[in-house]
């Protein structure tokens, strides 16, 4: 479970804090229009009205105790810039801030984000997804069973094989590459050997990969 701030009740703010709330995150939603926090009186109790943009609104929030900070601004480039520079004054952990067009990604890395997303619904639940779990890298949805999930490799594997490992028997996934920084290894040898820098890139259920994160945890 992560603590999060979410500012701004745009489509975007919308669909991320339904998808966090689901996992089981903590969040707290942030809007300066009353009217767009409404509709999520019911799902949510830690709701705040508020600019962003003033500091000691800001401030009043205690954002150096969440784990992340989402700026969810896509109509207002300048207000966005703003928070995620103050968020960061402030002492935020990590933030994400949203983005429309590639330059603004540009001027919201060099002001404090620590990662910039171009939303949209799909994405929105990606990003929850991956966000509330430290030990998913990455993931691509196949269909409503199967994804392929980017994960690193268990302590016990360390050091063994595929084969001596026997993943695909212990928990009915298959290993269909190995990341090594800007180098993957697709359909690796079950004769290879696990280490630490290794993202595996696995096929299966999400019931099946929750299992592994699950003893990483």
């Amino acid at each position: 479970m992560k603590t999060v701030l979410i500012i701004g009740m745009g489509r975007f703010g919308h669909h991320l804090t339904n998808n966090m709330i689901s996992l089981g995150n903590e969040v707290m939603i942030v809007d300066k229009d009353e009217s767009r926090l409404e509709d999520l009186t019911k799902l949510i109790s830690n709701i705040k009205i508020g600019d962003c943009t003033n500091e000691d609104v800001l401030r009043s929030f205690g954002v150096a105790n969440f784990d992340i900070c989402f700026v969810c601004i896509g109509t207002n480039f300048q207000s966005s810039l703003e928070i995620t520079s103050l968020l960061k004054e402030l002492g935020a952990k990590y933030v994400i801030s949203q983005a429309t067009r590639d330059i603004h990604a540009k001027f919201l890395l060099k002001n404090g984000a620590d990662e910039v997303i171009y939303p949209n619904r799909d994405s929105a639940e990606k990003l929850a997804i991956r966000v509330s779990n430290d030990n998913l890298y990455d993931y691509v949805e196949l269909d409503n069973e199967y994804s392929i999930y980017e994960i690193p490799a268990l302590r016990q594997w360390l050091g063994k094989t595929i084969k001596q490992t026997n993943v695909r028997a212990a928990f009915h996934v298959y290993i269909i590459g190995i990341k090594k920084e800007y180098k993957t290894d697709f359909l690796p040898s079950v004769d290879y050997v696990f280490n630490v820098e290794d993202h595996l890139l696995v096929i299966g259920k999400k019931k099946d990969v929750d299992m592994i994160l699950k003893c990483m945890s």
